[in-house]
């Protein structure tokens, strides 16, 4: 069965190119394009592994991580957060909200596998 991979992203060109990569990769995805949809569809949908952009309206990733954590029901899913905000101490504001690992945009192929594999322990 494969694994389900909630993509949580705003601008439509990334969604589709994320999508055609974890579809490349074996992954089952879905989609919220702001943060208070992504906490409530991981709630819902049970994912294996969260990718989370941070810049999102509505509220932004941080806080959605954050909520997602304190969830006991959707505390335990790895969140990957993908930012173009690659600033210094903006993996350590990911890492804290409650993000598992951090990868900035833009990204090759190669990379995103890596760190999806790692976090679903493949």
């Amino acid at each position: 069965m494969k694994k389900k991979i909630l993509l949580v992203e705003d601008n439509p060109a990334t969604i589709d190119v994320i999508q055609k990569e974890l579809e490349f990769l074996g992954y089952e995805s879905m989609v919220a394009q702001d943060g208070r949809e992504g906490v409530d569809k991981a709630a819902s949908q049970s994912p294996d592994l969260i990718i989370m952009d941070i810049s999102l309206p509505k509220m932004d990733g941080l806080e959605a991580s954050t909520l997602i954590r304190k969830n006991p029901k959707t505390q335990s899913i790895p969140i990957l957060a993908a930012t173009a905000r690659a600033l210094p101490g903006d993996k350590e504001k990911c890492l804290q909200s409650g993000c598992d690992d951090y990868i900035a945009k833009p990204f090759t192929h190669r990379e995103l596998g890596a760190a999806i594999k790692k976090l679903l322990k493949e």
